[in-house]
Parts: structure tokens; sequence; C-alpha cells
């Protein structure tokens, strides 16, 4: 029998190493997606309570209240409004009383034409995530900034309709399927290998 090549050997038991840590990092993540699921159903269902002074995962889904003090600038990006329509929803920025800037979901609109007005006051609505986010790469070595928080107002601008909620049920749950997926590639990889040494042999 022929001796395994020493080089070809390495690269294939690294590359199914790595591809089993992936696999193992995928279901540590459901875990954790899954505490995180499990916590935002149960702040949901809670009565409003202040902003708090440090917004976590924690408190995301939760039902908040906040005096926007100062208003800023405005973007927008596509939504979903609590009719089931879609369109763009108008994003402000706000300068709290104690000095915090968040952003502020006031509301969908049709088309790009409407430009909302709103001069700040109180606030409730659900507490999530801004818009936007790092890429895989930076999420799996801890260089994403941490997303801005946001409140989707369940009272809108003027003119606008009210965005729908965010609901727990929305958040991915796929880490299962990825882990499958990479314990697949690392078993295939050593296989298709095997199946090379062998045809080698003869």
């Amino acid at each position: 029998m022929k001796k395994l090549p020493i080089l070809p050997t390495l690269i294939v038991l690294l590359a199914a190493a790595t591809m089993v840590w992936l696999g193992v990092w995928q279901l540590q993540r459901r875990s954790e997606k899954q505490a995180l699921i499990a916590h935002a159903v149960a702040n949901s269902g809670r009565a409003p309570i202040p902003l708090p002074a440090s917004i976590t995962d924690d408190a995301l889904f939760a039902q908040v209240t906040v005096t926007c003090a100062k208003t800023g600038d405005w973007s927008m990006s596509s939504g979903r409004a609590t009719d089931d329509s879609t369109g763009f929803r108008h994003i402000v920025t706000c300068r709290t009383a104690d000095g915090r800037d968040i952003r502020i979901d006031k509301g969908v609109s049709p088309n790009l034409s409407i430009k909302p007005s709103w001069p700040g006051g109180s606030v409730t609505g659900s507490l999530t995530h801004a818009p936007g986010g790092g890429t895989l790469i930076d999420r799996m070595f801890g260089a994403q900034t941490p997303p801005m928080p946001m409140i989707v107002a369940t009272t809108p601008a003027p003119g606008l309709k009210p965005s729908r909620q965010p609901d727990p049920a929305s958040l991915p749950d796929n880490h299962l399927a990825y882990a499958i997926q990479w314990f697949a590639f690392a078993a295939g990889a050593i296989l298709i290998y095997m199946l090379a040494l062998r045809r080698r042999s003869r």
C-alpha cells in the first residue's frame, strides 16, 4: 500500500476540521438564538416600560416609552404597514431628554413623494434594531458595530400609516440547517479524498 501524501492529506484534514468547527459554532448560535426568541416573546407580552438606560438584546421586542426632545435626520427603507400594505417606512433620529440618540420608525408611506413632518414628543412602541448591520465575517470575528436601537412607534407621523410591529416569530432560526450543511461538507470532503486515494493506489 502506498504511503499517504502528507501535504494533500493535511490540507484536506484542516479543511474538514474547519467545517466541523463551523458546524459546532452554528449549533452554539442556535442555542443562543432560541433563548433570545423565548425572551423576546415574553417581552412582547408585557406592558410598556420606560426606555432602559442600557439597551441590550434582552430588551428587544419590549414595549417602551420615551420622549423625543429633538428630531434629526430622516431616512427610509422598505416597510409594511399594519394593514399589510407595503411602502417606505420613515425613520427619524431622535435625541431623548437624557441626551441619548435613538431611531424612531414613524410609519409607512405608499410612495417616495410623501415627506413626513414630526416635531418630536412622546413615543410608545416596540424596541428593535434599526435597519442595516455587519457582514457575516464581521459577526463571526466580533468586528461588527453594535446596531442602533429603534422604536417602531404605534402612532404614526401625520400622513403615514403605522408600521407593522416587529414579531419575535420573524427572528430567523436556521442555524441547525447551517450546521448540518457544514458537517455534510466535512464528510463529503473526507469521502472524496478517500476515493481519490483509492483510485491512486490502483
